[in-house]
């Protein structure tokens, strides 16, 4: 199994984990928010970080994703 058999190439693998590392900050900012008792209503909810910021966080890792996908690697040579 040699190098020739990878789909992608390094810069592919380093893309890829960089919008993976992206995607959890986006999630992680989406996250928290829960009331003290679990009945109790919890206007946290609705900050501007959980529903602006977090979201396109997420949306800009993911497309990051997809042009790491789709990026011509140079170190593969078309067939």
């Amino acid at each position: 199994m040699g190098k020739e058999d990878f789909a992608f190439g390094k810069e592919n693998f380093i893309m890829i984990a960089i919008s993976v590392v992206i995607i959890i900050i986006g999630f992680a900012l989406m996250s928290g928010g829960s009331s003290e008792d679990g009945v109790s209503f919890n206007p946290a909810i609705f900050s501007t970080n959980r529903i602006v910021v977090a979201p396109v966080v997420c949306m800009i890792g993911f497309g990051l994703m997809i042009a790491a996908i789709l990026k011509n690697s140079k170190d593969k040579k078309a067939a």
